[in-house]
């Protein structure tokens, strides 16, 4: 009988509390997301706003379901344990995606630019951790000679 890897996913919450570079990306993620909504509900019509909102939800769940699969991947590499769900969900992360995209589109609910940019908090993520990253060395770098 062969081993399947359990569901090795946190909640979204405890994610936000982890305080390793995945819970860091995830928490600048929030953050990029909140304050965008934020300024858009202020200065942007409604349709930009939902779509900075959905887009950066989207960006938010897409991490968390990667951060799962990629560590049952990591768990099969390592112990040969057969995971759950195999290929298909990393196809249906994106099918679950494009359908909600592709819906509130439709019911014109939000703009699609804003939702591709909400979508994009993953890349703000990035940058803000390259930047704590080169503080850091900057700071904390040894002196030789």
């Amino acid at each position: 009988m062969s081993k399947q890897a359990n569901n090795v996913s946190k909640s979204l919450f405890a994610e936000l509390r982890e305080g390793g570079i995945n819970g860091r990306i995830f928490r600048s993620m929030a953050v990029a997301t909140f304050i965008a909504t934020s300024a858009a509900a202020l200065f942007a019509p409604w349709r930009v706003t939902t779509g900075l909102l959905l887009g950066g939800v989207l960006a938010l769940f897409n991490h968390h379901w990667l951060s799962g699969s990629a560590t049952a991947a990591l768990k099969v590499a390592a112990h040969g344990v057969k995971p759950k769900f195999g290929l298909a969900q990393y196809v249906l992360r994106y099918a679950v995606i494009a359908i909600l995209v592709v819906a509130a589109y439709k019911f014109d609910l939000v703009s699609l630019t804003a939702t591709i940019f909400g979508l994009c908090s993953f890349v703000v993520a990035l940058f803000v951790e390259a930047a704590r990253e080169f503080y850091n060395a900057l700071i904390h770098r040894e002196e030789h000679g």
